[in-house]
Formats: structure tokens, C-alpha cells, sequence
């Protein structure tokens, strides 16, 4: 089958009672036995819930991979990923990464004995150079938040192919309708459900994709064992947000083209990141990778002041966390989203007091210029 038709109907059996062509919501906390020991293949909803599976199996078939696990959050379904781990491991991260992500790992993941080091990943000589005799683990988000850089990720497959060493990715900003990463060698993805995959900005979760059937059995237990789990509602939030998946990314895709090179043209506007563009570093790569682009961009206007213009002064592009969403939202990475990451290094990355970040999203793509160009020009 071709995506959007997975999109539609892998995992989606209509409901055995009824014949409802949606899958029900099982909102249960526990499930009757018919005898001791004897069960319909559900005991504890914790454990296993039907809603989330199907959502599970949906995802696992658009990624490619060999299972899929749904967490409460992104920031959950990474913590558990990294609980394939011990005490002493070294994880390789990429340097641009969400600012939750490099919380997690630098305040909270140190204190329980693992080691991460930040490099650029454009380059997977970088990622080599850094590689220690207890690197178990190559984290890489790509394109990067909110920088768009995007990683060298066939020549860090190779790199791992050989080694003792899982390679996991970050999906969240192109989705797998634009980008599979199992199919360049990774052997983890993840995705804040949040963003495309649910699309609407009405659900909070995250999943986990495994491409060895050994960790997908180690993530189904500690899915299990931590009880991070995705609630039945939000499995049947993102369920339905999927079906639209592949006709949302091509708007999105559409408009963020559109967008990206308006801003590049603008005289208040210093530059642009969007790997679309052909002078961005990684262009050519991200035509290879990639199928499309997406909607998100950032741009540099120079300064906090003008900044805080262009976010004060918009009215349809809405000033918010998150992404992914069918409306445009935007906001300010130094102060929201990285704000966890120390000034020094934010500076050093690109993150500055000037710099803006767009989800651009499905409205017509006229009205999202025209707000952003009247919000420019008082900056």
C-alpha cells in the first residue's frame, strides 16, 4: 500500500461488535477474565489497551519499523528510549537539539550515570571523532530545532552499522510522510505525537518506533514497567489526525516553500533557515533524504527588539509553543522553547535574541504573508 492509504487503514480494522469504521475508544482501566488464566488478550490497560494499539501498529507500519510504543509525551517516549541504557553509557546527541530534550539528558539523565556529548551531525565525521569505548547510543534530531540543520544521516548508518551502537532519530519536524530514517540505517525514531502526526494542537503524546525486535521487546516492557502510557482518547485524537497526514503535509510543505522564500526577500529579515531554500548548507541533502520540506522555518530579524515586534504585531499567526498544527503558530526559541539551554551556547548555535521560529500551517498561504510582512514592518 502507498502512505496515505497506510495512513487510512493500517492498524484500523473496523470494530468486530459493530462494524464502526472508527476504532472505538476503550476506555476501560481493566478487563473481565473468563477464567483464572483465562483471557481475551487484555488484562490491565496500563499494559495493553486496543485504541493504543492500533494506533501503534498504524505508526510502526508508516515508519517501517518492527513495533511502535505511545507515551504520555515526546519528552516520555525519549526517556524510555534512553532507559534501554545503563549507568556509564555514552550517548552522541545531536548540538542543535529541543531545548526539553538537553534538559532531560543534561539535569536529569546525568544524574543517573549517563554521559552525552553534543556535536555537529552534519557531518558524520564529527560524530566518529566523538565516539568513546562506551558509546552505546547516536541521538540525533533532524532537521534540528530550531536551526534546520539537517544530519548526515546515511553516513551515521554506516557509521553504526558495524558497531555496538543504536542509532535513534528524532522524526518529529518531518513526519514519515517526508522522511523514514529506518530506511537510512536508524534503529529508533521518535515522534512528539503532538505536532504532525496528530496535527490539530488538541493532544499530548509521543511514540517510539523500534526496528530490532529485541528492543521492542525491552520498550513494551519498560511502556509497561514506567506506565508512561498514551491515554485511549489521545490514541484516538492522533488516530484520526493521521488519516489527514499525507494532505496535511503537502499544504504544509506547500506554504513553508511560499513562506520561506518570501522571508528570504524581505529587507527586515537577516536570514533564513529552511532546507528548501538552495543556500541553505544541507540543501542538496535534504532533497535526497527527503520528499518535501515542511512547514518549519526560522529567520533572524537582528535583534530582541525586533523580535518581540514581529511576535507582538501578528494576528493570525498565533504566539505558542509547539507545532505542527494546521495553524500557524510562532514563537521565540530563546525564551520558549530553549530556554533550558545556557545563553553561551544558544549564542554559539544560532539561537539568538533576534531569531523567530514559524510552524507555518494550512491557511491560505496569502493570509500568512500578509500577516507576517505587517508584523515586519515594525520591527
Amino acid at each position: 500500500m502507498s502512505f496515505a492509504t497506510k495512513a487510512i487503514h493500517e492498524g484500523q480494522d473496523p470494530d468486530p461488535v459493530t462494524g464502526a469504521v472508527s476504532v472505538p475508544i476503550y476506555q476501560t482501566s481493566t478487563y473481565v477474565q473468563d477464567a483464572l488464566g483465562h483471557h481475551k488478550g487484555f488484562e490491565y490497560a496500563r499494559t495493553q489497551n486496543p485504541t493504543r494499539m492500533a494506533l501503534e501498529r498504524n505508526i510502526a507500519s508508516l515508519e517501517g519499523g518492527h513495533a511502535a510504543h505511545c507515551f504520555a509525551s515526546g519528552m516520555a517516549a525519549i526517556d524510555t528510549v534512553l532507559r534501554l541504557l545503563k549507568a556509564g553509557d555514552h550517548v552522541i546527541v545531536s548540538e542543535n537539539t529541543y531545548g526539553g530534550t538537553y534538559r532531560l539528558f543534561e539535569r536529569v539523565l546525568t544524574q543517573f550515570g549517563l554521559e552525552f556529548s553534543y556535536v555537529d551531525t552534519t557531518d558524520a565525521i564529527n560524530v566518529e571523532n566523538a565516539l568513546r569505548d562506551n558509546t552505546r547510543m547516536i541521538f540525533i534530531e533532524t532537521p534540528t530545532n530550531p536551526i534546520m540543520a539537517v544530519a548526515d544521516l546515511d553516513g551515521i548508518g554506516r557509521l553504526v552499522r558495524d558497531r555496538d551502537i543504536r542509532l535513534a532519530v528524532d522524526n518529529t519536524f518531518m513526519s514519515p510522510y517526508f522522511l523514514r530514517p529506518i530506511e537510512h540505517g536508524a534503529d529508533i525514531v521518535v515522534h512528539s505525537t503532538t505536532k504532525y502526526l496528530n496535527g490539530h494542537s488538541d493532544s499530548i503524546g509521543g511514540v517510539a518506533i523500534t526496528n530490532r525486535p529485541e528492543d521492542s521487546e525491552k520498550l513494551g516492557f519498560l511502556q509497561n514497567a514506567v506506565g508512561a502510557i498514551l491515554s485511549p482518547f489521545d490514541s484516538w485524537l492522533v488516530m484520526r489526525g493521521i488519516k489527514t497526514l499525507a494532505v496535511r503535509m503537502k499544504q504544509h510543505d506547500e506554504n513553508g516553500r511560499c513562506v520561506a522564500a518570501f522571508l528570504a526577500e524581505h529587507p527586515k529579515v537577516q536570514k533564513v533557515y529552511y532546507p528548501g531554500l538552495a543556500g541553505h548548507p544541507q540543501h542538496e541533502r535534504a532533497k535526497k533524504l527527503m520528499s518535501g520540506f515542511g512547514g518549519m522555518i526560522a529567520f533572524e530579524t537582528g535583534s530582541l527588539a525586533a523580535s518581540r515586534a514581529v511576535l507582538d504585531n501578528v494576528s493570525l499567526c498565533a504566539l505558542a509553543e509547539s507545532l505542527g498544527g494546521v495553524e500557524t503558530l510562532i514563537s521565540h526559541p530563546a525564551t520558549m522553547t530553549h530556554a533550558s539551554v545556557p545563553e553561551q551556547q544558544r549564542v554559539r548555535l544560532g539561537i539568538t535574541d533576534g531569531l523567530v521560529r514559524i510552524s507555518v500551517g494550512i491557511e491560505d498561504v496569502e493570509d500568512i504573508i500578509a500577516d507576517l510582512d505587517a508584523a515586519l514592518q515594525k520591527a
